[in-house]
Formats: structure tokens, C-alpha cells, sequence
């Protein structure tokens, strides 16, 4: 597992602003974490140097784009929240998670679909 994928919480909320709207020139991703995030140009610069350096990110001629998607870093966070928090058992994982949520149907059916789509043999 790539640990290149771990984004921080600010690192992830400046990224989805990225994948929202990429391609995107950094003087208009700048503006909207001011708007969005409360941040200064040079934060968002300084966030923007950080990832491209860690190859999340790519500023190019001044036009952001991401290099890794927002389902590979979902990825990778899932998996190794299933990792630590429960020594990799997936079903101990989805009891703690049912212990506080109801399923509607239409959940229950989409993870039966899933669960028959990656069943083995």
C-alpha cells in the first residue's frame, strides 16, 4: 500500500477542491481555498508544493491536476482504517460499523451485490 496516498484532513479538503474542479489554473484554486477554506495564497501554495512533491499533485504551467484519483486515496484510507483499527478483519469492521447504523433496503441489496460481485469462485 502506497503510504505516498495518507492526505491529512486539510490535505484532503484541498485535494477534493482539486478533483472537483481539474483542471484548474492555481490563481482559481488559490480563490476558492481562500473562499472555501479560509486560507491565504500562500498556504494554498505551500499545500499545492507539498503534494506535487509527494506526486499527488501536478502544477504544470500554472494548471493544477491531480496524478492520484480520489477512489485510489479512498482506497487506501479504507483499507487501512480496516488495518489498524481491526487488525484487517473487513467483518469486524462492518459489525462495529452496524452496532450504531440502521440499513435501508436499497443498501442492504447494493452490499449483497457487492459482496456476491467479489466472492470468490
Amino acid at each position: 500500500m502506497a503510504e505516498g496516498f495518507k492526505l491529512y484532513d486539510a490535505e484532503y479538503r484541498f485535494a477534493c477542491i482539486v478533483w472537483e474542479n481539474e483542471p484548474i489554473p492555481s490563481g482559481k484554486l488559490a480563490a476558492l481555498c481562500a473562499e472555501k477554506l479560509g486560507w491565504k495564497r500562500t498556504t494554498t501554495y505551500t499545500v499545492l508544493r507539498k503534494l506535487s512533491e509527494r506526486g499527488i499533485l501536478q502544477n504544470a504551467s500554472t494548471m493544477v491536476t491531480s496524478l492520484v484519483k480520489r477512489d485510489e486515496v479512498q482506497r487506501y484510507e479504507s483499507a487501512a482504517v480496516v488495518e489498524r483499527a481491526f487488525d484487517g478483519s473487513l467483518p469486524s469492521f462492518v459489525s462495529a460499523f452496524l452496532k450504531t447504523k440502521r440499513l435501508t433496503p436499497e443498501e442492504v441489496a447494493e452490499l449483497q451485490r457487492l459482496i456476491d460481485e467479489h466472492t470468490e469462485g
